[in-house]
């Protein structure tokens, strides 16, 4: 082969082998931004100590190729309960919401909203709730790209009256979180109200309602612990309820992402992810309850009498969830002992 045969063959390879070349490194330097949506004040400690810095580690493992813009108490327009669509939808990129502000949309993962079915740590319900969606609710969320799902602490009450008995509960207005936590609440004598926690501050100061149950984290962005004296709380775990969460992403945007910015973002997902916010949950509820202490607001924990008590008054919730989702065609039993076989892994590994 002479010189200039084998200069024309390099030069045409090239020329062929550069397009392919161009495309890996536009690919390789794609930056986008993503837009995270919300409904909580940016004073919550879920967006300043969980959002936040996770916005703020994936943007830093990225160099600053993903750049992730929150829009708190829903500056993006829209309801709580719109969040999930808006996902879906692409209103926004991605989105924090509670499954259970649309009830009985996702049934799967009520499971763990059952009534004394949860732990009294947010990192044990979350590692097992993030365990739990992997085995079992692929396709109840297949509309959004899960990031990560996790569960709060044990939930309490908190009243403008104290509750230490199931007496202390008939007809206080007391509003609720979730489906199931209602349906609780009903069953042990309150008079359960279903209100976005936005909503809650107004209706404890003009009286609408005597109190809210919501863990020890929400307290101070709402001023709870201005607006009551009381609070309670159900000793040791399984307890009253927690409430699940979701870090849902537009499956479309995710997919359109160059594949190395996927893989920081899947780095960053899952267990990973759901420890992050379990932690932070467990340590806010320690400051907290300090702080409403120093207050002098009265915190009362049931006596194991009293729990037991309340446990078998709510045995009908978990009934009616397992009737519900078998008219729904699935195996409630199967999904209730796989939520409770995931919480005591992560109990005991705690």
């Amino acid at each position: 082969m002479t010189v200039n045969r084998r200069l024309f063959l390099g030069l045409a390879g090239t020329a062929v082998a550069a397009p392919a070349i161009m495309r890996v490194t536009r690919a390789n330097a794609q930056e986008v931004t993503l837009r995270m949506h919300h409904f909580l004040p940016p004073v919550a400690n879920g967006h300043s100590k969980f959002l936040k810095p996770w916005a703020d580690k994936v943007g830093a493992e990225s160099n600053g190729r993903i750049k992730i813009d929150i829009f708190p108490s829903m500056q993006l327009g829209g309801t709580p309960p719109q969040l999930f669509d808006q996902a879906r939808d692409g209103v926004a990129d991605i989105v924090w919401t509670l499954p259970g502000n649309t009830p009985g949309r996702f049934p799967g993962i009520e499971a763990f909203e059952l009534p004394f079915v949860a732990n009294k740590r947010a990192l044990v319900n979350s590692l097992a709730l993030a365990d739990y969606a992997e085995q079992n609710l692929q396709d109840e969320f297949k509309d959004v790209k899960p990031l990560c799902f996790w569960a709060h602490d044990h939930g309490l009450i908190h009243a403008n009256k104290q509750v230490k008995t199931m007496d202390d509960l008939k007809g206080l207005k007391l509003r609720f979180p979730t489906r199931l936590a209602g349906e609780a609440l009903r069953a042990l004598g309150a008079n359960a109200i279903g209100m976005p926690i936005p909503q809650v501050p107004e209706s404890l100061a003009q009286r609408v309602i005597d109190g809210c149950v919501i863990p020890w984290e929400v307290v101070p962005s709402i001023k709870v612990q201005e607006l009551v004296k009381f609070h309670t709380e159900i000793p040791g775990s399984p307890t009253l309820y927690t409430a699940t969460f979701i870090l849902a992403m537009n499956r479309a945007k995710y997919d359109a992402m160059a594949p190395d910015l996927r893989a920081i973002l899947d780095k960053n997902s899952g267990a990973t992810a759901s420890a992050m916010a379990g932690k932070v949950w467990d340590e806010q509820a320690v400051v907290v309850s300090e702080m409403v202490k120093k207050r002098s607001n009265t915190i009362t924990v049931l006596d194991e009498a009293e729990a037991a008590r309340w446990r078998e008054t709510t045995k009908p919730v978990i009934d009616g969830w397992l009737k519900t989702v078998k008219d729904k065609g699935m195996d409630g039993d199967k999904l209730l002992a796989s939520a409770r076989a995931a919480l005591a892994k992560h109990e005991k590994a705690a």
